[in-house]
């Protein structure tokens, strides 16, 4: 239907209106706080109902490609916030923001975001649980020998996340997915459409809790959070090819280095160093903006498709 494709091949204007609108006007947003999480999970049901069950089988079968794409991201995003941060001069503060954005797992956003993209869902699927298990341990493990800084992470609090806004969701859309039948081509159009308007509504409520933060950030931390998430992507784009990743998986690891669970940042900024606020700037602003890059890249790539597909 007409509505469901405008919706999915309009991610990025609409993605960036909600973040305008949201800006503007922050409290008529807000209230998704209290489903916030849920919204993720509806990402990952929509996502179960379209997963490719040889696909999944195929992801499983290459642990090893899993680790090393694991491995890739907690090495080049801390490495690359910390070289950001130090070579930019920044107060230690605001240097120990960039760290913690750099040092966090990868967003579940981005699972939509290489869907939407073409990219290899089930592997980034599989990176960012993994990611996510492992960051109770690893993410405070980093910030501490990187920023100095001892960060504690809530561990089952997390892992109750991950099951209920990932694990549950993702094997209940893929439970469904083996009766739908005559009708996936319908759920194919609608999975998409559902999980562009999560991202949207997410990014929009990202920019309305943290609007008076964003509204504080000079135009050189800006830049550098520009500057970070795109190394990112270009750094996971290089490593993919250095790895002889097929296109798919290269589009994956690329969107899954660049994109960072910045909003896990700022909540553990704010949770643990409530007297420098300002640590929660960078992950403020990244949240949003790797968004922005991720649905504009998505949305182009989407064009690119549907110009081959035509010709």
């Amino acid at each position: 239907m007409f509505i469901f494709r405008l919706i999915a091949n309009g991610l990025a204007p609409l993605t960036l209106i909600g973040a305008i609108a949201a800006y503007l006007l922050p409290e008529l947003f807000l209230p998704f706080k209290h489903v916030f999480k849920w919204l993720f999970a509806i990402t990952m049901f929509a996502l179960g109902v379209v997963l490719d069950a040889e696909e999944l089988k195929d992801t499983l079968r290459h642990p090893l490609r899993i680790a090393l794409g694991v491995l890739t991201q907690y090495v080049v995003m801390p490495t690359l916030a910390f070289l950001v941060a130090s070579l930019a001069g920044l107060p230690p503060a605001v240097a120990l923001g960039f760290i913690i954005v750099g040092s966090a797992p990868g967003a579940m956003a981005s699972n939509v975001i290489v869907y939407l993209a073409g990219g290899a869902m089930a592997f980034s699927i599989a990176m960012t649980t993994v990611a996510t298990f492992l960051s109770p341990l690893v993410t405070p493990t980093l910030v501490e020998v990187l920023g100095g800084r001892l960060l504690p992470i809530p561990f089952w609090n997390m892992m109750q996340t991950i099951l209920l806004v990932v694990v549950v969701p993702l094997g209940l859309g893929m439970f469904l997915h083996r009766y739908l039948g005559k009708h996936m081509t319908l759920a194919r159009e609608v999975a998409p459409a559902l999980a562009a308007l999560a991202i949207i509504i997410i990014c929009s409520y990202a920019v309305a809790a943290n609007q008076s933060r964003i509204a504080g950030v000079g135009l050189d931390i800006f830049l550098l959070v520009v500057l970070l998430n795109a190394l990112g992507y270009s750094a996971g784009w290089l490593l993919a090819r250095l790895y002889r990743f097929d296109h798919r998986h290269q589009l994956a690891l690329a969107i899954e280095i660049g994109m960072q669970n910045a909003g896990l940042g700022v909540v553990l900024a704010l949770e643990h160093f409530k007297d420098t606020p300002e640590t929660a700037l960078p992950g403020a602003l990244f949240a949003v903006w790797c968004i922005l890059t991720a649905a504009g890249a998505t949305s182009w790539l989407r064009h690119k498709r549907r110009s081959a597909n035509s010709t």
